[in-house]
């Protein structure tokens, strides 16, 4: 394995779309939301460690999850958990661990990507990793790993490529586009060079920092100013000082939407953002009737196409049910259509505005 590839996992995220199992104080990275017997942040540590060495992988979390990955990941270094004081999106996470990095390894190339992807063919994707750590080793190149739709997904970003390859199986992006109503996103898949953006990108880190002091200078000034701070005792500190002057920012908007330099590799492996319950209901094994079920005890009658998770102490029949999401947890019962599944996240405001965070 080579020393200077590092992977940042992004673990900060509150994943309010699969209430009531992602709660606040336990989002769904760190849950088994598919009864694989590995929490989502556990696959992930389980893919990467096959990649690069375990020390050069760290994971970017929320102050108060800390205790959670230290649990869920134990073989992490605990240097290498990072505790965001505050969430500001994706962009802040990404120039905290480039500018450590950047420290610690100016040779340093990186994979920042989510906690909480389901990939089910590991083998493939490690080849893609390969694929794209070798790219930006060789090419001042921001890459993103663009997976072939299989459907028109209204819930997911897309991009779109030049036709013609930059590299072999590689492509100059042309445009990211968010979450497409359902017309545009046939007309995405059908034109054929339109990807989903599975959000995992690879750079060299010295090549990410320079683009967000292009395109981002604010939030490039403010980790600037502290630089020698990290990768030493006062780096907490820094850092207290540096997040509540941030911008809430994503890095597609930040840097990857802006940037001249932007690549994709197309590929295939089994991915799902796992986002929302129906994409749990897609990569879950059914039966006869398409529903999928976690939970032991669970009796089926005349139900269809449902996704069912309770626990396994619990005896659940379902008659007479199409399409719903059944979700029970100790406090929480939620019984939902799956074509209203984009609108959990209201509901969840909802309860907070009638019942408070008791339930969140």
């Amino acid at each position: 394995m080579n020393k200077h590839h590092y992977v940042a996992i992004m673990a900060g995220g509150i994943g309010s779309r699969f209430w009531p199992m992602s709660r606040t104080n336990f989002p769904k990275q760190f849950l088994d939301i598919l009864g694989t017997g590995r929490t989502l942040i556990q696959q992930t540590w389980d893919r990467y460690s096959k990649l690069v060495l375990k020390e050069n992988i760290f994971i970017i979390t929320a102050q108060e999850y800390v205790n959670i990955v230290k649990k869920q990941v134990p073989d992490i270094p605990e240097e290498n958990i990072l505790a965001e004081p505050s969430r500001k999106n994706t962009a802040p996470c990404i120039a905290y661990i480039a500018f450590k990095l950047l420290k610690k390894d100016p040779k340093a190339l990186m994979i920042a990507a989510p906690a909480d992807n389901l990939i089910l063919e590991t083998d493939e994707f490690l080849k893609t990793a390969k694929k794209a750590f070798s790219f930006v080793d060789h090419i001042n190149a921001l890459l993103t790993i663009g997976v072939k739709p299989t459907y028109p997904n209204t819930g997911y970003g897309y991009i779109q490529h030049d036709t013609t390859e930059a590299a072999p199986d590689i492509f100059k992006v042309k445009t990211f586009t968010e979450k497409p109503n359902l017309e545009l996103a046939k007309a995405f898949i059908s034109s054929g060079d339109f990807l989903w953006n599975a959000g995992i990108f690879t750079w060299k880190v010295k090549n990410i920092i320079t683009a967000l002091e292009k395109h981002e200078p604010e939030l490039y000034e403010l980790f600037a100013a502290e630089k020698d701070k990290f990768n030493t005792d006062a780096e907490r500190e820094a850092v207290e000082n540096i997040y509540p002057q941030c911008t809430n920012i994503s890095i597609d908007f930040a840097v990857m939407e802006k940037a001249d330099n932007v690549f994709v590799i197309p590929a295939s492996f089994g991915w799902s953002d796992l986002g929302t319950w129906n994409s749990a209901w897609e990569n879950k094994d059914k039966d006869y009737f398409g529903n999928a079920v976690v939970g032991k005890h669970v009796m089926v009658v005349d139900a269809n196409n449902c996704i069912v998770h309770v626990p396994d102490n619990k005896l659940v029949l379902l008659q007479g049910l199409k399409d719903y999401i059944i979700v029970d947890t100790k406090d929480v019962l939620l019984i939902c259509k799956k074509d209203k599944e984009q609108e959990i996240k209201q509901y969840v405001a909802e309860v907070k505005r009638n019942m408070g965070d008791k339930y969140l």
